[in-house]
């Protein structure tokens, strides 16, 4: 048998899925198939094998350094490899040995600004055939089941900046880890929300990416324009299971790459260090789904579980899994908003949450109860930043909301003064987050004690980098004055 009949357990569709990709493979006008997956950071990484190749690949998979788990975002090493001692705990990791990349086949995509190039998502896997305990998607996954047979549905709001790069910088000089930042210029002047002029001078680069997302099959509701200059965001419909996290990595990619190969820098960073730039944000609506009919809405008759003003117009399965999101606010921040960049975003009367807290349909609340039946009724959570990894995002929230529902957690009432009302505020620093992160038992126990442990170092490595380093506040601040 072969590596993935033995370990991959394709369902009959993914059997069905990789027959397609061999035959097209075999007809021609495949060139090349790039195998990607999501690491620690969200940032796709892989290999790609030519054509002839693609049958091989889904019979055995494809073999890919482990050390690329190790890594901060800017791919320096941050754990040993190279010493006796087990790195992380896991011995297969020793020497920066091999994984093996096993392609999911529903994954498959031709992309449109590449011809002659599929591209296929995959789990990782150790070479004995056991799944990577630090592969995000399969952590994802393996909360998705802990929700009792029911569908956690997800779909999302997503902010990013649109630039006209001026200057890649990729001289000699601008080397490093990571090198040096591009030059970039303003496509419009903002500060105009959703107005149709400033959206126009967005047109020519939005329409392009609105027909490439819409030809890789992203579920693409609205192309908007934010108040921020050249500031954008995207809707797209919701999805079930891993539909969303697999959406968004795509989406990501493709923005980026399209933006840059017309000149042009795409940027999901939740706070450039740019004059006027305003900071961008990941709203997530999220439901659970039994069959068709949601959760979350009351049943017909039964009145709103508790809170303020007839409540929040909750199941009680609802209103718990909203007092989960609430409970472990805090330390999902650190999924959610995983850069030191994005906690600039956290500020009081921005449409930004500052503090734990929900309000009915109230964009100053971190979360924003939404809809009026079965089919609508949502929570919405303004709490991520675009840079999130998407499949630990919806990860964090889910096992809170799972918490809520197992603790029977009440979400308190409804703040009509988000940004007033007492309550825990959001972590200020990414190592408060973190902090908060691993003294919350019950979300730990969720995620796995493991995979927070190896998180949590990741992300200390990336701080203690920061540290080290003399920013330009200090340099204004201090300078002259001393």
């Amino acid at each position: 048998m072969d590596f993935v009949e033995r370990h991959a357990g394709w369902t009959a569709e993914q059997s069905a899925a990789a027959e397609e990709i061999r035959s097209r493979a075999e007809r021609g006008g495949l060139k090349v198939v790039r195998l990607v997956f999501a690491d620690q950071h969200g940032l796709l990484r892989g290999k790609t094998v030519t054509a002839s190749e693609v049958p091989a690949v889904l019979r055995e998979g494809t073999g890919i350094a482990s050390s690329l788990l190790a890594k901060d975002t800017s791919g320096r090493t941050v754990f040993p490899l190279f010493t006796r001692e087990t790195p992380l705990g896991l011995p297969e990791l020793r020497g920066a040995a091999d994984m093996v990349m096993v392609p999911d086949p529903l994954t498959f995509r031709m992309l449109p600004w590449s011809p002659g190039t599929g591209w296929l998502l995959c789990d990782l896997r150790f070479t004995s055939g056991a799944p990577v305990p630090l592969c995000t998607r399969g952590l994802l996954r393996s909360v998705l089941g802990q929700t009792d047979g029911l569908t956690y549905r997800t779909g999302l709001e997503v902010e990013f900046h649109l630039f006209r790069l001026d200057d890649s910088r990729l001289g000699a000089a601008d080397l490093g880890q990571p090198g040096a930042a591009p030059e970039v210029g303003m496509l419009n002047h903002g500060y105009q929300y959703l107005s149709e002029l400033r959206y126009d001078e967005l047109d020519p680069m939005l329409d392009l990416l609105r027909g490439t997302l819409e030809e890789l099959g992203l579920p693409l509701r609205t192309l908007e324009v934010e108040f921020g200059p050249s500031q954008v965001e995207l809707t797209l419909r919701p999805a079930d299971g891993l539909g969303t996290a697999d959406a968004m990595v795509l989406l990501r990619s493709a923005v980026k790459q399209v933006a840059a190969r017309h000149g042009h820098h795409a940027t999901f960073m939740c706070r450039p260090h740019l004059p006027g730039v305003f900071s961008s944000g990941w709203h997530l609506h999220q439901s659970m789904v039994r069959g068709d009919a949601g959760v979350f809405a009351p049943e017909p008759g039964a009145g709103s579980s508790s809170g303020s003003g007839g409540g929040p117009g909750l199941s009680p399965y609802g209103a718990a899994f909203l007092g989960g999101l609430l409970r472990h606010a805090r330390a999902t921040s650190a999924l959610s908003t995983p850069t030191l960049n994005g906690f600039k975003r956290f500020r009081s009367l921005s449409l930004a949450p500052d503090r734990a807290v929900w309000g009915r349909d109230n964009r100053g609340a971190m979360v924003r109860v939404l809809g009026d039946g079965p089919s609508s009724t949502r929570l919405e959570n303004r709490i991520g930043e675009p840079a999130a990894n998407p499949y630990l995002y919806l990860a964090s929230q889910l096992a809170a909301g799972l918490d809520g529902v197992a603790r029977g957690l009440d979400p308190g009432p409804a703040a009509d003064e988000p940004y007033a009302t007492r309550a825990e505020p959001l972590p200020r620093s990414l190592g408060e987050a973190l902090d908060a992160l691993e003294a919350d038992r019950e979300l730990t126990d969720r995620l796995g004690k493991d995979f927070v442990a190896y998180y949590t170092s990741v992300k200390r490595a990336e701080i203690a980098r920061f540290d080290q380093e003399v920013t330009d506040w200090e340099q204004r601040e201090y300078f002259r004055v001393f």
